[in-house]
């Protein structure tokens, strides 16, 4: 069945996409892009429109290590078959140019990474409309509550499982961690006095990626090319205990429903809620 996307006429659709790259171990080495995936929404209704993902062999298949040691378990097999970066370049330019960029630090990484791919190959590169950086957006929304702002952390946070650091299931969870957080500011801006909570003690710092050799374990420890650097250890404290966001959220609809009795819906105004994150 075909989504529709109705709204006002020219409005340009925007694509949440991931990078998965190699990690430069020398100064002066280049970042190799191994993995892209995208999600194409409907800024109206956040409805998806189109996907496409695709592993990347890179011109020098040694960059890649044998037996991945980082998150994303991409290795020198997985890739040796995958297309070239120009093989594929077509379709991800008609995925990306004249739409709204979305995606958790592409201003500082996956930007950059997909104009020295397009560089790379002597092809322009396609060019957005606007970006929306959920790094930078949940950091002033956010972030006082969450600690820092890996994606992983967030993802925690809400109860959405354990991030793959596979190009389109982190963007599908970085749309979840966004509708998440859009529906907690939606309820606490309808009872201000009530929800609005004091979220002093936590601080977060946009980073890029680290240049770490990539040889470290899966962990939170770790340094994560696409978000803040962590302390060691594999959780952090966050305000609610695990699972009562979830109960506090389903007491909130309770009142908010009361409230409404006769009025619109509160589905009808959690669907606007995303305009909190702009």
């Amino acid at each position: 069945m075909e989504v529709s996307c109705a709204g006002k006429e020219g409005t340009p659709e925007i694509v949440f996409f991931d990078l998965e790259t190699t990690v430069p171990n020398k100064s002066g080495q280049r970042f190799w892009v191994l993995e892209f995936g995208a999600i194409v929404v409907c800024p109206q209704k956040l409805v998806e429109l189109e996907s496409f993902s695709t592993l990347i062999r890179p011109k020098d298949l040694s960059v890649v290590s044998l037996r991945s040691s980082r998150c994303n378990g991409i290795t020198r097999e997985s890739v040796a078959n995958a297309p070239s970066f120009d093989e594929v370049a077509d379709k991800i330019f008609s995925i990306l140019n004249g739409r709204v960029w979305a995606g958790h630090n592409i201003q500082r990484f996956d930007c950059i990474r997909i104009k020295e791919a397009f560089a790379e190959i002597g092809m322009p590169a396609p060019v957005p409309v606007g970006i929306i950086d959920s790094l930078g957006v949940l950091t002033n929304k956010f972030g006082r509550r969450a600690g820092n702002m890996k994606m992983a952390t967030l993802a925690a946070y809400f109860g959405l499982g354990q991030q793959t650091h596979r190009s389109l299931d982190d963007v599908r969870m970085n749309l979840e961690v966004l509708k998440h957080c859009a529906t907690v500011l939606f309820l606490e801006s309808s009872l201000p006095g009530t929800l609005h909570g004091k979220w002093n003690g936590f601080s977060s710092t946009i980073t890029t990626r680290s240049r770490s050799n990539g040889k470290l374990p899966c962990r939170e420890s770790e340094t994560s090319r696409k978000s803040p650097p962590t302390v060691v250890g594999c959780q952090r404290a966050v305000p609610y205990a695990r699972g009562s966001l979830g109960k506090m959220t389903e007491r909130v609809k309770d009142m908010l429903s009361w409230k409404a009795q006769g009025k619109q819906p509160l589905n009808q105004l959690l669907k606007h809620s995303h305009s909190l994150l702009r």
